[in-house]
């Protein structure tokens, strides 16, 4: 194995494995840390963990019990995945996590670049923009878990470390990747280890994978792997041909971003759809049962939905406890998954990473194959002989998305 991965999230993990399955690297993507060697073809593992909201502590013992593991089938580079938000609070986890990796295997200087360009995320001056606007202004500052307030990630990041944060700026990753490798040592002579890294194209991110080539630790978003299997002399290649799953396909959405509330709204205008509130699940009025009856008899392609508007997650939250009302749901998603899949459903789409997670981890899925891309980010999945999925990140995908990875799923997509 030549790149050991750790992804703080199911959807995040899946969004670098196709990253680098589409740079040629035979990826699979480990549900947990597995308890059993890779095969021996695997170049490229990324070992999917939900330790992006739990305490600290557990996310760096997890984080750490999964480099122990990737260390062990002879990985010569080890990369964090976050998102590309920057999901995280002021107790962490990305600082935290990224300084205990860095500790284990004594790197001096780590790269922090959350960027990913092709869905509109870039770092300029230290600052994080989705699309035309800041961070702290693009939604993101109502996360119901982790609401992003501060778009300046040096900041954010210095809060939950120990250590200065250093920085590339972009006049200096435009001029290539012997500058910015120059840069980085500067940085870390000066003691700065986690080094924040602008990009504003994928040619950044290339040059930034060109730069890191014989670093130990390298950290961000999918984006800033697209260059790391060329140090490895791996080009593009042709993949195993994509085999979809016949049947009824299931939608199960928990994400309350603004990209997944438009993709709900134009899926209701064709398809039916249940939508879930908090009031509704802790009232008993709806059960994992009743929805997973009602999706097995619904025509079409059916949506179970709690997505809601900042304003309603917050009351719910106030109402229920912000803990609470997020296990509350994982439990039931993770639950009608169960259902419908035992009822005969081989294809799932999940929105959300915290309700991917819980689907995933509900169904004891222990390794995932990597299949064709659906949108910027998010790729078909094989789970097995019967099920096929795909585990989208809330602000990823088209506003079409969930019928046109409804069609790759099933194998009918051009």
């Amino acid at each position: 194995m030549l790149l050991g991965c750790i992804g703080d999230d199911f959807t995040g993990s899946s969004d670098l494995a196709n990253t680098l399955a589409k740079a040629g690297m035979r990826t699979v993507q480990y549900s947990g840390v597995p308890d059993h060697p890779a095969e021996a073809d695997v170049q490229a593992a990324v070992v999917a963990l939900k330790t992006r909201s739990i305490p600290a502590a557990e996310a760096v013992a997890q984080s750490l019990k999964a480099l122990e593991w990737l260390l062990a089938q002879g990985c010569a580079q080890i990369y964090f995945k976050y998102c590309s938000t920057f999901d995280s609070t002021a107790k962490g986890n990305i600082g935290p996590v990224a300084e205990a990796l860095a500790d284990a295997l004594e790197a001096r200087a780590v790269i922090i670049c959350p960027a990913f360009p092709g869905t509109g995320r870039s770092i300029y001056q230290g600052h994080l923009f989705v699309k035309d606007v800041l961070l702290s202004e693009s939604g993101m500052q109502n996360h119901p878990l982790t609401p992003m307030t501060d778009p300046d990630i040096r900041r954010v990041l210095a809060a939950q470390s120990k250590g200065p944060v250093g920085h590339v700026d972009a006049a200096t990753v435009l001029t290539g990747a012997t500058a910015i490798r120059a840069q980085l040592d500067s940085e870390a002579e000066a003691g700065r280890r986690l080094i924040v890294v602008d990009a504003l194209q994928d040619a950044d991110l290339m040059q930034i994978g060109r730069a890191a080539k014989g670093l130990k630790l390298i950290t961000g978003g999918s984006g800033a792997a697209l260059g790391l299997p060329a140090n490895f002399g791996i080009a593009p290649q042709d993949r195993t041909p994509w085999r979809g799953e016949a049947g009824k396909c299931v939608i199960l959405s928990g994400s309350c971003s603004i990209a997944t509330r438009g993709q709900i709204a134009q899926h209701k205008g064709a398809h039916p759809s249940m939508e879930v509130s908090a009031d509704m699940l802790f009232g008993g009025e709806i059960t994992a049962q009743s929805a997973a009856d009602w999706a097995m008899k619904a025509e079409g392609l059916p949506l179970i939905y709690s997505s809601a508007d900042p304003q309603a997650v917050a009351a719910a939250q106030e109402k229920y406890g912000r803990a609470e009302s997020a296990e509350k749901f994982e439990q039931f998603f993770a639950a009608v998954a169960r259902i419908v899949t035992a009822e005969g459903v081989r294809k799932l789409l999940t929105a959300g990473g915290e309700t991917s997670g819980a689907v995933v981890e509900g169904l004891s899925l222990t390794q995932l194959e990597i299949g064709p891309e659906i949108d910027p980010g998010v790729p078909a999945l094989r789970a097995g002989a019967g099920l096929v999925l795909a585990l989208k990140s809330g602000n990823f995908g088209s506003v079409d998305y969930f019928e046109k990875a409804a069609r790759i799923l099933d194998g009918t997509a051009p």
